[in-house]
C-alpha cells in the first residue's frame, strides 16, 4: 500500500498542478494557450455572501455560497473537497471489493485537487484575503489540471421577453432585465421563421416540427416586422454587455405568436411628419396623453355603454400597445406625460420600449388603485435632480404648506371628506439640461377627479397641487419654470382652468356648488404663476360616443418659455372614421398634445 502511495505523490508533484502548490505561478503562456471554462462569481457589496459557479471537468455543476468577509483559503478547500466528491464515489468498490482488501480509501485521498487562485499578474493569492478582494475579475482558478477564468459580475440577463402581440409595421419592443449590464450596451439579433416552401414541403434544413430560422436584423434593439413577415414567428438572442467590452452568455425567445396583419392607416400617422426627428438642444418637445387603462377598458360597462362602436379586439391591452408605442415613440419626444397608466404596462411595455428609444421613466401609482401617472425624460437632454411626488389627500392634511387651505376646507365637512376619499396624485420632477447644465425645469403631471360634478374637489386638488409646485419653484429651486401637463377633466370655460390660467378665482364661482347646495364651499384662491395653454384650447382632446370636449392641457411658464409650434391634431374625419375613440387606429379615447418649446 505504501508503494502504491509513493508512486501516487511522485505523479503528483511531477504534474503541472503540483508545481503550483509551491507558491509558484501558472506559466503566462500557459494560461492564455489553454482555453479555460469560467467561474462565474457573483459579488454584491449589499449582500453577506458571495456566489461561485462552475463545472467541473466531470461535467458535474458547481454552485456554492461564501461569506464575503471569510478568508480565501477556507473558500479553497471547500472547492476541494467539492471537486472530490463526483470521483470518490466512482472511486468506492462494492463491500465486496472492499472485503478484498483494494486501496479504496486511498483512492478517494489521492483524488482529493490541489486548489489554488492566481491574480491576473500570475501571483498566488494569500489564503488570509477575504473573499471579496480574493475574487477578482480576470483571476485563475486551478483545480488540479483544470483552470477556470474568474468572471466577477458578468453581464447577465435577468430575462428576455416579447409581447405577444405583433403587428406588422409596428416596433417590437423586447423587455431586457439585466444584471452588471445595461439594455443599450447589450448585443441584438433578430429571426423569422423559414415561410413553408410551396407545396407544403420543409425547407432545406428543416425537420419534423423544428423551425428553421433567418437572420432578419442584427443591431437593433428595436425591430419592426415588414408585411411580408406577415405568419411568422420572430426569434429574438440578446447577448448582454455592459459598455466595458464584457459580455455574458446569450440568451433566445421566441414569440408566442406570428405576425398579424396591421390596422393599416392611423390617426397619429401624419402628425409623425412633423417629429420625424428630435429637435435641437435649445428646444423641449412635449407630449400629453391620457392612455386609458386596461382596468376600465376591460370593464362590461366599457364594452357595453362607454365604447360600444369599438371593436372588442381593439380594446385589447396587447392590440393597444402596439398602437401606443407606435404612437410615442413617432413623437420624437423630450418629455412625455402619461395618465392612466397600469403599473404592469409601465413595468413590462412602456418602460422597456420607450427606454429603447433614448427616454427614462418615472412612475407614481395612485392612492389604492392599479394604475397612475408616467413621466419620461430624454437622457441625452437631461438628467434627473429629483422628485416631489405627493398624494392630494396626504399632503393636504400633513404638509404645513397647505395649513391654510385645509383650515378653510374645514369648514366644509362634506366637501372636505370627498376631497379626502379621492386617489389622485401629483407627479413631479426637476430635470436639469444636459446640454447646458445652469437650466432646470420642474416638470408637473397629473390626473384630476374625473367626476362631471366634481368641479369644486377639482379647484382644491389643482390648489393642493400649485401650492406644491410654488414651494419647489420658490423654496428649493428658487426661479426655475413650470411645464404642467395632465388630464385636467376640465373645459376651458371651467372654474379649474380659470383658475390655473388666470392666477386666481373668486368664492363665489359657480364651480363651488358643481354639487348642488349640500355641498357648497366658498373660498378665494390665487397662485403666483404665469401660465399659458401652449397648445391653446382645442375643440376636444376626449371624443367618445356620448361626450367631446377639452380635457387635456400643457401649461407652460410663459414668462421662461415660449411655443415653437404646436403639432395639429388629427382631423375631425380621421376621429370619427371608425365613429369615435377608442378605435382600430386610434388606442386611447384622449389625444395628444405635442408641442415644441423654447427658453426665451
Amino acid at each position: 500500500m505504501w508503494r502504491w502511495l509513493r508512486s501516487t505523490l511522485r505523479r503528483l508533484r511531477r504534474s503541472p498542478a503540483a508545481l503550483l502548490t509551491g507558491g509558484g505561478r501558472p506559466p503566462a503562456a500557459a494560461v492564455v494557450a489553454a482555453a479555460m471554462e469560467r467561474a462565474v462569481v457573483r459579488c454584491v457589496p449589499s449582500e453577506p455572501k458571495l456566489s461561485l459557479r462552475f463545472v467541473l471537468p466531470d461535467g458535474s455543476a458547481r454552485h456554492m455560497q461564501r461569506d464575503q468577509g471569510e478568508p480565501l483559503g477556507r473558500a479553497l478547500a471547500r472547492i476541494a473537497t467539492n471537486a472530490a466528491k463526483g470521483p470518490a464515489k466512482g472511486a468506492k468498490k462494492s463491500k465486496k471489493a472492499r472485503a478484498e482488501g483494494g486501496p479504496a480509501e486511498e483512492t478517494a485521498v489521492s483524488l482529493t485537487p490541489v486548489v489554488r487562485l492566481f491574480s491576473r499578474e500570475g501571483e498566488a493569492v494569500a489564503e488570509e484575503v477575504p473573499n471579496s478582494v480574493a475574487w477578482q475579475d480576470g483571476a485563475v482558478l486551478q483545480i488540479g489540471e483544470a483552470q477556470y477564468r474568474v468572471e466577477r459580475n458578468p453581464p447577465a440577463l435577468t430575462e428576455l421577453r416579447l409581447p405577444r402581440s405583433l403587428l406588422a409595421g409596428f416596433p417590437v419592443c423586447p423587455k431586457v432585465s439585466t444584471e452588471f449590464a445595461a439594455p443599450q450596451h447589450c448585443l441584438f439579433r433578430w429571426y423569422r421563421e423559414q415561410r413553408p416552401a410551396a407545396g407544403g414541403e420543409k425547407a432545406a434544413g428543416g425537420g419534423g416540427d423544428v423551425p428553421t430560422w433567418v437572420e432578419a436584423a442584427r443591431d437593433e434593439r428595436v425591430f419592426t416586422p415588414s408585411n411580408a413577415l406577415v405568419g411568422l414567428r420572430l426569434k429574438l438572442q440578446c447577448t448582454p454587455g455592459d459598455g466595458s467590452q464584457r459580455y455574458g452568455p446569450p440568451q433566445e425567445v421566441e414569440s408566442s405568436g406570428p405576425v398579424e396583419a396591421g390596422p393599416g392607416a392611423c390617426t397619429f400617422d401624419s402628425r409623425h411628419l412633423y417629429t420625424k426627428k428630435v429637435c435641437g438642444p435649445g428646444s423641449i418637445r412635449t407630449v400629453t396623453c391620457n392612455i386609458l387603462a386596461d382596468t376600465y377598458a376591460q370593464t362590461e360597462f366599457s364594452r357595453t355603454v362607454l365604447y360600444p362602436y369599438c371593436a372588442p379586439y381593439a380594446l385589447e391591452l396587447d392590440y393597444r400597445q402596439n398602437l401606443l408605442k407606435k404612437e410615442l415613440s413617432g413623437y420624437s419626444a423630450d418629455l412625455i406625460c402619461l395618465q392612466e397608466v397600469d403599473k404592469s404596462v409601465f413595468v413590462d411595455s412602456l418602460g422597456p420600449a420607450l427606454d429603447a428609444f433614448g427616454l427614462e421613466g418615472l412612475f407614481k401609482i395612485k392612492e389604492k388603485q392599479h394604475e397612475g401617472l408616467a413621466t419620461f425624460y430624454r437622457r441625452d437632454k437631461f438628467s434627473l435632480l429629483s422628485q416631489h411626488d405627493i398624494a392630494f389627500s396626504e399632503a393636504l392634511i400633513s404638509d404645513p404648506v397647505h395649513k391654510e387651505l385645509c383650515e378653510k376646507l374645514a369648514q366644509y365637512p362634506s366637501v372636505q371628506e370627498k376631497v379626502l376619499q379621492r386617489s389622485s396624485v401629483l407627479q413631479v420632477v426637476v430635470l436639469q439640461s444636459a446640454t447646458d447644465p445652469p437650466r432646470k425645469i420642474c416638470v408637473a403631471n397629473t390626473h384630476l377627479y374625473w367626476h362631471p360634478k366634481g368641479g369644486n374637489i377639482r379647484l382644491i386638488q389643482i390648489a393642493v397641487a400649485l401650492s406644491h409646485i410654488k414651494h419647489i419653484t420658490h423654496d428649493l429651486y428658487p426661479g426655475i419654470p413650470v411645464i404642467f401637463c395632465g388630464d385636467f377633466n376640465s373645459t376651458p370655460s371651467s372654474g379649474t382652468y380659470g383658475f390655473i390660467n388666470s392666477g386666481a378665482i373668486a368664492e363665489d364661482h359657480e364651480d363651488w356648488v358643481s354639487n348642488g347646495e349640500e355641498e357648497r364651499c366658498n373660498m378665494p384662491l390665487s397662485h403666483p404663476f404665469k401660465l399659458l395653454s401652449a397648445c391653446g384650447e382645442p375643440a376636444y382632446t376626449n371624443y367618445v360616443g356620448g361626450f367631446h370636449g377639452c380635457l387635456d392641457y400643457i401649461f407652460i411658464d410663459k414668462n421662461a418659455l415660449e411655443v415653437e409650434q404646436v403639432i395639429p391634431l388629427p382631423s375631425h374625419e380621421e376621429v370619427t372614421t371608425h365613429q369615435a375613440l377608442p378605435s382600430v387606429s386610434h388606442p386611447s379615447d384622449h389625444i395628444a398634445l405635442i408641442c415644441d418649446l423654447k427658453w426665451k
